[in-house]
């Protein structure tokens, strides 16, 4: 399957131009974009593209993420180096990454982290049936390391207290109305996020237009004025992480958990102050669906050190408390 493979032995082998350039998408010349930089990584365990990378896709209209029918993965970050297009695809064993735009080499390098690399999956123990099945038929299933706070961070923060719908199309249109095309020869509409002084610039009326409240707004106001104290976060350890990032007004648990476990790749940094998520928890693993924030930080104690982990298999084991009315459609509504 495309996206997922077993190991090979060698670990890591980096090339400076040697990979082959995917073919550019219709409408987009190739020799407008260049070749990119290339590089090669061999993981040390299996490895599923879709479930590693797939936190950090906000919605199915995401401009700055693009899953490709072949299997690879497109993604348009802003880094410390400026913006950058990267494209990962799995061939047999290995991993092949590709990218544009002065942010190139950055994300080259940080291509092992975004894959979880750093991230220790035999340091989980299964404690509950549900749990290690879900592992058993998940064994790709990695910790992405991002090494970036604010692309975490502002969407999380448009999720806080309304529909994931709501917070996918506030992304959206922001994004592609005050970001910038993503370089290279990337899939149409995608574009990178502003940088910390765009989103400073926004005018009022165009948060109102994307369905963003004052709140929300200026939370994410706040932050980018103090954009590279949070970025700083990325060296510190996911909990003083997220004790900095709740010192910005309107960031609270709930957002800066959403934010390190993908920054960070943080296994322990549990998601509380969310709507469905105890219900969920509390279910898989008690039969109890009316589990508070409380009851699930209970049931997962045996998990210490790796929370995020466990929580992440019990969600992907499709588990769910059955429905008895019908409800909005919400993914994960958050409190501060």
């Amino acid at each position: 399957m495309a996206g997922r493979f077993a190991p090979r032995p060698t670990r890591t082998t980096v090339r400076g131009g040697d990979v082959p350039a995917p073919a550019a998408p219709v409408g987009i010349p190739r020799q407008a974009a260049g070749p990119g930089r290339g590089r090669t990584w061999v993981p040390d365990g299996p490895l599923d593209l879709g479930l590693v990378l797939g936190p950090l896709r906000r919605g199915p209209g995401d401009p700055t993420f693009h899953a490709a029918p072949d299997g690879s993965v497109w993604r348009a970050s802003r880094t410390p180096a400026g913006p950058g297009t990267l494209r990962v695809s799995a061939h047999g064993g290995e991993v092949r990454g590709r990218a544009w735009g002065p942010g190139a080499e950055w994300l080259l390098e940080r291509l092992p982290q975004l894959l979880g690399a750093a991230d220790d999956p035999s340091a989980f123990t299964p404690r509950h049936r549900v749990v290690a099945a879900a592992r058993h038929r998940r064994p790709g299933l990695r910790l992405t390391r991002t090494g970036l706070v604010l692309e975490s961070l502002i969407p999380s923060v448009l999720e806080q207290k309304v529909t994931t719908a709501e917070a996918y199309r506030a992304w959206r249109l922001l994004v592609r109305k005050f970001g910038e095309p993503a370089p290279g020869p990337a899939p149409a509409r995608m574009h990178v996020m502003p940088e910390p002084r765009a989103w400073a610039l926004i005018p009022s009326w165009e948060w109102h237009r994307a369905g963003v409240d004052d709140k929300r707004a200026s939370t994410i106001l706040r932050a980018v004025r103090v954009a590279a104290r949070l970025e700083e976060a990325v060296g510190m350890e996911p909990a003083p992480a997220q004790v900095r990032l709740e010192l910005v007004p309107g960031i609270g648990p709930w957002t800066s958990a959403e934010t390190v476990q993908r920054s960070h790749g943080a296994a322990d940094a549990v998601t509380v102050g969310d709507l469905h998520l105890p219900g969920i928890i509390g279910w898989a693993l008690a039969g109890n669906r009316h589990a508070d924030d409380a009851t699930m930080l209970e049931l997962l104690e045996p998990y210490a050190g790796q929370r995020h982990r466990a929580a992440r298999l019990i969600l992907l084991s499709g588990r769910v408390p059955p429905r008895r009315a019908p409800r909005m459609p919400v993914g994960d509504i958050g409190r501060l």
